[in-house]
């Protein structure tokens, strides 16, 4: 017997991938013929339930079919019931369904039970559709299980990664439904922070407790624990992350609430939990008024345009409603990348107003500065051009100095010499007494400023410090994330060192906002919360990749 089901089986999942690989109008002609046979189907039952006996044909059932097939083919062709996809069924694919069989409905209704047709009982015009849109809901959710739970999953050659879902709200559900169509994850429960919800089921998906997390994911087995909790506070995502404690799981989240309330929650939007959403605090909220003071309707200049913190404040000048950028970048590749960036995100966001200008060159070459501020008229400059990568500066001392230093004062010279209204200098807190050539070439480039500031001049000069970026050029994140998907080791200078951390867009638009608060000379020192332990950070990543440390205490 177990052999036949297993035959039985094998056959259905052969027939299966012969359907998947039809040319989607073979496919859409196939659904319309088991349409047409449901209806038929539909037609004797309602019929015979009305008369009261079984009757194959007569008349009247003749009758009944000739002008159910007329009113039902153009109805669901042009509700565009053929144009959707099986195997992502879900509400928008229903409403389809249902809106068609209400055309449908009210014309069966109009013709046979209003009007009324000879040998043709009145109720069946009313009773027919009902069936019918039973028989075509039962039959697509069949095909999408048969489609996607039998014959995506089962031939699935990779290992599955048992998933368990925090959150039972509607962000989890739709993540639930979302790995469904996913072969290689499977979900094996939700965890709840409502302690009444335990033991119930969603949709057959158990509720666990998440006050009992430890002892959950030991009992599952789950290789990963999936975040749905799109507004949930950063210092709620650092606690869920500190009660998993040593437990090998990898932890991932969902996108922002706007996409999760557009219902545009798919697969490919799970992604890793990162070491930002663990700050334990939220982001500085800028002043919107101080934001369009220096931006608003001015032609604005971005010295290294395409590095991390130069490309961010492009991106939120971009979307302040400037008139004019200036990309100002030595870097080729770099310009060209960033400036395609900018032109699909205006064009895509409708900020058709704004003119970007990509310019090739060096912050050194005074001539060709000159010539760029004064053929476009410039405003307002973010110096962003510097070298920053502190092990990189300590090996090569006098590019650093000849960038750094010399570029800077090239910079300002021609701001002051064209009446640059504003000119803002993105500084590191690494200029604060100074212990390595990238902080004291900082250093020197504020000084600069702060000495021109002190000049009668037209241009309001102003720098801006702040601590390390996450996901900067310069930051260790990156580095950490590749040592980790390499299996290690995990380099640090030192175990104790702390760092204070900020995300690159909360670091631009705090610049942006620091420039609307200048009057000339400051040096504007961004609030970057509590200081970070590096090895924390590096033992909260390996954590969050589902990994443990190893080391002196933990040698396996």
């Amino acid at each position: 017997m177990r052999q036949i089901a297993i035959q039985v089986v094998d056959r259905m999942t052969e027939l299966l991938q012969r359907l998947a690989v039809l040319s989607r109008g073979q496919k859409q002609l196939i659904v319309f013929f088991v349409d047409l046979m449901l209806l038929l189907q539909s037609i004797w039952i309602a019929y015979s339930l009305r008369v009261g006996e079984w009757i194959l044909w007569d008349l009247g059932a003749s009758r009944l079919t000739i002008g159910a097939v007329i009113l039902m083919v153009p109805t669901f062709y042009f509700s565009g019931v053929y144009r959707t996809i099986f195997r992502y069924v879900g509400l928008g694919m229903l409403r389809t369904l249902v809106r068609a069989a209400l055309y449908y409905a009210v014309a069966m209704a109009f013709v046979y039970t209003v009007i009324s047709v000879p040998e043709v009982p009145r109720t069946a015009g009313i009773m027919q559709p009902i069936i019918f849109l039973g028989f075509v809901t039962a039959a697509r959710v069949m095909a999408r299980f048969l489609m996607v739970d039998v014959l995506h999953r089962t031939h699935f050659d990779g290992e599955k990664r048992k998933v368990l879902v925090y959150g039972a709200g509607d962000a989890g559900q739709q993540a639930v439904n979302a790995i469904a169509s996913a072969p290689e994850m499977q979900v094996i429960g939700y965890l709840d922070d409502d302690k009444r919800l335990a033991g119930q089921r969603l949709d057959g998906v158990k509720v666990y407790w998440a006050g009992n997390l430890p002892g959950v994911i030991k009992m599952t087995l789950a290789d990963d624990v999936l975040l749905a909790l799109p507004g949930a506070t950063r210092k709620r995502r650092r606690a869920i992350v500190q009660a998993l404690g040593d437990l090998k799981v990898g932890v991932k989240t969902l996108p922002q609430m706007k996409d999760i309330a557009a219902g545009n929650v798919a697969v490919t939007d799970i992604r890793p939990l990162e070491i930002e959403d663990l700050l334990g605090r939220e982001p500085v909220a800028p002043n919107e008024l101080l934001l369009g003071r220096t931006t608003v309707g001015k032609v604005l200049m971005v010295t290294g345009a395409g590095g991390s913190i130069g490309s961010e404040l492009c991106r939120q000048i971009a979307k302040l409603k400037a008139r004019k950028l200036v990309l100002f970048e030595v870097s080729e590749f770099a310009l060209y990348s960033i400036h395609r960036e900018l032109e699909t995100f205006t064009r895509e966001e409708r900020l058709g107003d704004i003119e970007i200008v990509p310019v090739l060159g060096s912050v050194c070459d005074e001539q060709r500065i000159n010539e760029v501020i004064a053929a476009h008229r410039v405003e307002t400059i973010y110096h962003a051009a510097a070298y920053k990568h502190v092990p990189l500066v300590e090996a090569n001392p006098l590019e650093a100095i000849r960038n750094n230093i010399v570029g800077t004062y090239t910079m300002v010279r021609a701001a002051q010499a064209a009446k640059v209204k504003d000119f803002i200098l993105i500084s590191t807190d690494k200029a604060v007494r100074p212990t390595n050539v990238m902080g004291a070439t900082k250093r020197a480039a504020e000084q600069i400023l702060q000495g021109y500031a002190e000049r009668d001049g037209d241009t309001r000069f102003s720098m801006v410090r702040f601590g390390n970026v996450l996901g900067s050029s310069g930051s260790v994140v990156p580095l950490f994330r590749q040592q980790i998907e390499l299996g290690g080791p995990i380099t640090l200078t030192d175990k104790d060192v702390t760092r204070y951390f900020m995300t690159i867009p909360e670091a631009a638009l705090l610049v942006i906002q620091a420039a609307g608060m200048a009057k000339g000379g400051e040096v504007f020192v961004l609030d970057m919360g509590k200081p970070v332990r590096i090895a924390d950070l590096a033992a909260t990543m390996v954590q969050l990749s589902g990994l443990s440390v190893r080391d002196d205490d933990n040698p396996d």
